[in-house]
């Protein structure tokens, strides 16, 4: 959940996106069929199709990053940039295509509808599951990775999927319920932002794959997390939130106090969407990982 102004510096970060890097194919998913084979067994061909990937590919520990933005590329390269903060050596890192970097096409050049960018999520949450349970049936201990638009997959895939889908979660400036105004504004192709992490600002936008990217990202931000994921322990969850985040904004006090009531662990971060994640990565992964 990017907004246009700080663009350059969440693709720059994810750092804070984990956005661009070459979809070499172009695989075409059914929109009617959200499924993606989800329920048969998946071949280490498939999931390479599916994947960037990285690291030991016999190692017992998976890290899933399933990447922010909402953006038409998966940008590896900048995962690769984020988990260097700390020690991966030995580990196996996996960041996972969504629906929009397997068809980037389908989002250049016509406006897609809101129903169309729910659809789509959900597809994209089909092919974060499809990875997972791939890992997790080779008895895997499987780590998810969430940042930006990826802790709103994140949220999802836990509310759809269940708690156990993996081992641990690391989510960071993510929102549990987002502004009804926000997420309607994006939902319209809007662009936005939050002036002192709180106040949401909508903007006009009249490029279309900006457009075709937020309504992607209001097709989750319109979900209330707190209902969602209510009947869950969330003693799995790490979730870091920036106090001044400019992009989907500070966790309200309410939104806290769920998190905390739910056993998640909650670390607030210094400075906006950018600062914060990459400020808090370390101590993020130490906490939700046990990784240094």
């Amino acid at each position: 959940m990017a907004n246009k102004k700080y663009l350059k510096a969440i693709s720059v970060i994810l750092i804070v996106g984990m956005i661009l890097a070459g979809c070499q194919f172009e695989e075409k998913i059914n929109a009617n069929d959200t499924k993606v084979a989800s329920d048969t067994k998946t071949t280490l061909e498939e999931v390479k199709e599916l994947t960037d990937m990285f690291g030991n590919e016999n190692s017992d520990t998976v890290i899933i990053n399933t990447q922010g933005g909402p953006m038409t590329k998966l940008e590896t390269d900048e995962f690769k940039e984020i988990v260097s903060n700390f020690n991966t050596e030995g580990l196996l890192m996996v960041n996972v295509h969504q629906y929009q970097t397997i068809n980037p096409s389908k989002f250049m050049n016509d406006e897609i509808s809101f129903e169309e960018a729910i659809q789509y999520d959900k597809e994209s949450i089909e092919i974060l599951y499809k990875i997972i349970k791939y890992y997790k049936n080779q008895n895997k201990k499987v780590y998810v990775l969430g940042i930006s638009f990826g802790a709103f997959m994140t949220q999802e895939l836990i509310a759809e999927k269940g708690i156990d889908v993996a081992d641990k979660y690391l989510i960071m400036v993510g929102r549990l319920d987002m502004n009804e105004s926000f997420w309607k504004g994006f939902s319209e192709g809007k662009d936005g932002y939050f002036k002192n992490g709180v106040e949401p600002m909508l903007i006009d936008n009249k490029n279309v794959e900006q457009k075709n990217m937020f309504k992607l990202a209001s097709g989750l931000g319109q979900n209330r997390y707190t209902e969602k994921l209510k009947k869950y322990d969330l003693a799995k969850i790490t979730y870091v939130y920036g106090k001044a985040d400019e992009a989907v904004g500070k966790l309200t006090d309410e939104e806290v106090a769920f998190l905390k009531s739910k056993n998640a662990n909650v670390i607030a971060g210094e400075g906006n969407h950018c600062v914060a994640a990459m400020g808090c990565i370390v101590e993020g992964a130490k906490t939700a990982f046990g990784i240094d």
